[in-house]
């Protein structure tokens, strides 16, 4: 009985998207299971790819098809709902499936190919620059000999068959292992040791002595320096006798930088407990609902998650917890931890590749029952899910900007029918789309009214800017903030200050010809950062030193516009000199463990001002948090997005949500140009609602969602011409194939035109319901990937994009 293996390779490319397949050899049919990696010939070299199924026959002729080459999991590593879910997302988000089997890897388990130089004659017939290569070892990584120019060489002799080129697939992350000491399990044998030791071998004779207390077990070198205050000469002479042996031992790298206390759940108000029986009635009847949570800040939304969980932990189920930012994973992890202790691991981009993988294979062997981690820890491989939480539904960052742009509150509930398990989404101003979803009993809707601990919201005060100009105040601080920050710095309350961009400045401009500073890659201008006189691309990274003269006209009245959160600092620094300011943005938590050090830091006094981005917005919850200061509240209002008001009210309703949390009352000061703005004017109740209808009414006159659905269309190219030019092939092709209903817009230029020297052209097209939109979409990219792409054309496909 022969067995053959469909596998998906590790090629992205639109000929090979399929399974192929391959003859799994006798001595791997009893370990081969669907899921598992494995090296695989493919054209000239060894790929890595997945095992999707396995069959007794196959349409191919026998002679064709190759064997496997090699294993790589005796496990698999993918379980049989992943490979569902990858064929889902590759039909769902039009991609490719070895890129949807991939996201849900960590990095470590990802291929890493590397070109091997393998001798096929004796040494003494190479080339003498090559000798001393092969004198060493037969297999040699082609990067050695690029180092050091010998490519003409190399080549040379493989032309001449001397060597040979292979492909080695190796896998990224290794597991960590620690030298640990195996004292002997046999008595007998230390006692005799302990008698052939000379007597002036004191320490040696202690050290054996001490042992027969630990016959058998397994130490760490240091705890047996550390107890007989002896050194490692001493343990490497009595090893050497037998009395012990070196092991290494696996060990689990840990991402926790602190410990912490257990906690027990507190008393829930009337809100929370008719939310959380609703909830557990899901579970307990197996049925795959989605809840949205919807409480004001400081509601006790958390409190709400930590119960649920228990309740699944208690039935033996697992539960995956989202958060949307890294920086708001210390405080969240914490809380869990507190709860249900090593039954947590963190997923998230701000660990190490091997931190990653070792908290993977803890999900994958069963080792915890509760995951908390950023988007992609959606795909922990857990088989027996009971609860699946996203706390801050409405963030962007929760679909993925790269293929497969998948966002993660639909894998969430996909999962969720295939566990028959519930998902919360929870949030203090959902989004549009969940909150009309909602009211259409698509989801079933929890709301928490009032605060947990009964506190009343803190007062909101709109600052009108352009009143404290006409009085002269060109500071980027209102007369208003000014005085409410120095009573809480008498008071010795902490502040927390948001501004909605990093650096310096915005911009940087010549006064006397109006050159602004521009990208040299991208088709947007530098922002100016202090600490090192650069100006900086947050697009592509590009960046300069600041001239000290125009470059267009050679002026020297170079000036910088627009405030960052570095200015803001030295501006706090001027007008209160005593207080201690922390600062977080991008730049100041680019080191690992940083956000956790900073929230840390703040969380126990040792800075009275928190001066941050929109990772200080959402989840702070600290006592002594008294005034929160929004600078600029139209940063964000006045983007080109129509989601530019409901980022709006988000975002202040988020930060204002900071203010007054316990026993002490708070207060918020927002800064703004335009006052009347009615994202303002009902941030500053926190009323959702009318500002739901409100909104709702201005999409449904504009035509965007929730009444429709989006796709967006995006060409680039190096050339401006041919960018525009197969623009508008696509949008033509598109409505030739497409029925009326829809509308097809553009093709215009992208928001950003030019990104990393490629211009940038796209179509949106809008619909309501279109079932021949994805096998349309299917085609073009198959028209594409067979002429386009080989002119140089990039087109992506995004459905439903967060940014258009």
């Amino acid at each position: 009985m022969i067995t053959v293996a469909e596998v998906i390779v590790d090629v992205a490319a639109y000929p090979v998207d399929r399974p192929f397949d391959y003859l799994v050899p006798a001595e791997m049919t009893n370990i081969m299971e669907c899921g598992s990696r494995v090296k695989v010939p493919f054209g000239p070299r060894n790929v890595l790819g997945f095992v999707v199924a396995l069959k007794n026959d196959t349409d191919v002729p026998l002679e064709k098809i190759k064997p496997i080459t090699q294993i790589l999991d005796i496990e698999p590593v993918l379980t049989g709902e992943m490979l569902q879910l990858a064929k889902w997302l590759k039909n769902e988000t039009i991609c490719y499936e070895i890129d949807a089997l991939q996201v849900m890897l960590p990095s470590a388990l990802r291929a890493k190919y590397e070109k091997v130089i393998t001798l096929q004659t004796d040494v003494e017939h190479l080339p003498s620059s090559l000798k001393e290569w092969f004198e060493k070892s037969e297999r040699v990584y082609l990067k050695q000999f690029e180092k050091n120019n010998l490519l003409p060489d190399i080549k040379k002799a493989l032309k001449e068959k001397m060597v040979s080129l292979e492909n080695v697939v190796q896998q990224k992350g290794k597991v960590k292992e620690v030298r640990k000491v195996r004292i002997c399990p046999e008595r007998e044998t230390l006692t005799e040791i302990f008698n052939n030791i000379s007597k002036r071998a004191k320490k040696q004779k202690l050290l054996v002595e001490w042992m027969f207390n630990h016959v058998g077990e397994i130490m760490e070198p240091d705890i047996i320096y550390k107890e007989l205050n002896t050194s490692s000469q001493v343990l490497q002479a009595v090893i050497e006798l037998g009395a012990a042996s070196f092991i290494q031992q696996e060990v689990y790298r840990d991402p926790f930088t602190k410990d912490v206390k257990k906690t027990d759940f507190l008393n829930l108000t009337d809100e929370q407990s008719t939310a959380l029986y609703k909830i557990t009635d899901a579970m307990n009847r197996k049925q795959p609902e989605t809840f949205l949570l919807h409480g004001i800040t400081g509601s006790g939304k958390t409190e709400v998650y930590l119960q649920a969980i228990a309740k699944c932990l208690e039935e033996g189920k697992e539960a995956i917890v989202l958060v949307p930012e890294i920086s708001l994973t210390p405080q969240m992890t914490e809380r869990f931890r507190s709860r249900f202790g090593e039954l947590v691991a963190v997923m998230h981009s701000g660990l190490s590749v091997g931190e990653k993988y070792d908290e993977w294979r803890k999900v994958h062997q069963g080792k915890v029952k509760v995951v908390v981690g950023a988007r992609s820890a959606i795909f922990a491989p857990f088989e027996n899910v009971g609860i699946i939480i996203l706390d801050e539904e409405h963030e962007s960052t929760y679909k993925q900007e790269d293929s497969p742009r998948y966002h993660a509150r639909d894998v969430a509930i996909w999962r969720s029918n295939y566990h028959s398990c519930p998902v919360i989404l929870g949030s203090a101003t959902p989004s549009l789309e969940s909150f009309a979803r909602s009211k259409k009993k698509v989801y079933t809707l929890l709301t928490l009214k009032e605060r947990a601990l009964k506190q009343s919201l803190p007062t909101v005060q709109v600052v009108d800017m352009r009143d404290e100009l006409k009085q002269g105040n060109r500071s980027m601080f209102s007369q208003q903030l000014v005085e409410s920050i120095r009573i809480r710095l008498e008071r010795k309350e902490q502040i927390v200050l948001f501004l909605n961009r990093r650096g310096y400045s915005a911009f940087v401009l010549c006064r006397d010809c109006g050159t602004v500073l521009q990208c040299e890659n991208c088709d947007i201008s530098l922002t100016y950062h202090r600490s090192n006189e650069k100006c900086k691309c947050h697009y592509c990274g590009y960046e300069i030193h600041v001239p000290k003269t125009c470059p267009q006209c050679q002026s020297d009245h170079i000036r910088f516009f627009g405030t960052g959160t570095q200015k803001v600092e030295e501006e706090i620094a001027k007008l209160f000199p005593e207080a201690r300011v922390l600062r977080m943005d991008v730049d100041t938590t680019k080191t690992k463990g940083s956000h956790e050090q900073l929230l840390q830091a703040f969380g126990d006094g040792e800075a009275d001002i928190l001066l941050g981005t929109q990772m200080i917005a959402k989840g702070l919850d600290y006592p002594n948090i008294t005034l929160v200061g929004v600078l600029s509240a139209d940063t964000s209002l006045h983007l080109p997005d129509f989601r530019a008001a409901e980022k709006t009210f988000q975002l202040l309703t988020q930060v204002s949500g900071r203010a007054g949390r316990h026993s002490k009352p708070g207060e918020v000061v927002i800064q703004t140009y335009t006052p009347e703005h009615y994202a303002i004017e009902l941030a500053k109740s926190q009323e959702y609602e009318p500002f739901y209808e409100r909104e709702m009414h201005m999409r449904h006159q504009a035509g965007y969602p929730p009444y429709y659905y989006l796709a967006l269309i995006q060409i680039s190219h190096h050339d401006v011409m041919m960018a525009a030019e197969y623009a508008g092939k696509a949008a033509d092709w598109l409505r030739s194939k497409l029925s009326f209903n829809i509308s097809i817009i553009g093709p215009t230029t992208a928001g950003i035109s030019r990104l990393q020297n490629r211009y940038r052209y796209q179509c949106l097209i809008k619909y309501k319901i279109e079932p021949n939109l994805i096998p349309t979409l299917l085609q073009l990219i198959k028209l594409y990937r067979s002429d386009w792409i080989k002119k140089g054309i990039i087109l992506t496909v995004d459905l439903d994009p967060t940014m258009i």
